[in-house]
């Protein structure tokens, strides 16, 4: 068998283990490939996606930018250099690699996906709301896109908007528990509790260990002044996520008819510890 015969055998493999979630493994044959292949830009970028899965996420970015050496009009590279710095949350750096990407593929919806994703973490809504519009032009069951579009919508304070988004997100998958959760939210914002308190129970219907269901479900009884379900509910959402419920309930307003509720606070010293 010749070396180059036997890199291609190696990529394969890896390409399996990397689809099958064996990151480490994976990263090894694309390794061992390259030691034949020094100069093939799509194991550069294979092994890019690899490590990015395995969350080497540094490793990941020094090793698209080495595909990229190799072959600048690679999309898939960019794309994956992309994710990579994002997860660093070098969002403005992401940015121009997914724009460097759409340049090469404009089709691609998933590059819309993660182009409007970097847009939201940089909180320039209006532009990340025309990409997640960009990827339903694409592909119109993308029920993330929806999603990600009814968050924005959300933080610009547009709900009624938000919610006809989720129903959309709902319409193509009515399985999605943080969608279900979301609207629930948005709905309490709206006052609107008999129907939050609804969306949340459809969330945990399909996940009955979802802290947010249940500290949604705690947020709709104290807005109402209902301090014993309040408390209940948060003490179940507590029960499954003991730190980072503890910290959103000391500051979270929605709380404050019954912050001075001795159960409210005992519950939230138990946790302290």
């Amino acid at each position: 068998m010749s070396q180059s015969e036997d890199s291609q055998i190696l990529f394969s493999q890896g390409h399996v283990l990397r689809k099958l979630g064996h990151f480490d493994s994976a990263i090894a044959k694309y390794d061992r490939a390259l030691e034949a292949k020094p100069y093939d830009y799509k194991l550069w970028s294979s092994r890019g996606y690899a490590l990015e899965g395995a969350g080497r996420y540094e490793e990941a970015a020094k090793s698209f930018d080495q595909a990229i050496s190799l072959r600048g009009n690679y999309a898939a590279a960019w794309q994956g250099r992309g994710i990579a710095l994002a997860k660093l949350s070098y969002y403005e750096e992401a940015l121009d690699s997914f724009d460097r990407a759409l340049k090469l593929q404009p089709q691609d919806y998933r590059a819309w996906m993660n182009h409007g994703k970097a847009l939201m973490n940089l909180c320039r809504y209006r532009d990340a709301i025309a990409s997640f519009e960009r990827v339903l032009d694409l592909k119109s069951d993308s029920y993330k896109a929806w999603y990600n579009k009814a968050v924005i919508q959300s933080c610009l304070n547009k709900y009624t908007e938000a919610l006809v988004s989720l129903d959309h997100c709902l319409l193509i998958k009515p399985t999605c528990h943080y969608a279900w959760n979301y609207r629930g939210m948005v709905q309490a914002k709206l006052s609107e509790f008999t129907a939050a308190l609804e969306s949340f129970d459809r969330s945990l219907k399909l996940k009955s260990n979802n802290p947010n269901a249940w500290y949604g479900r705690a947020c709709c009884f104290a807005l109402q002044g209902m301090a014993d379900l309040a408390v209940e509910n948060l003490q179940r959402a507590i029960t499954f996520s003991p730190y980072l419920c503890k910290v959103m309930a000391n500051s979270d307003i929605n709380f404050q008819q019954i912050r001075g509720d001795r159960r409210f606070q005992a519950l939230l010293d138990s946790q302290a510890g």
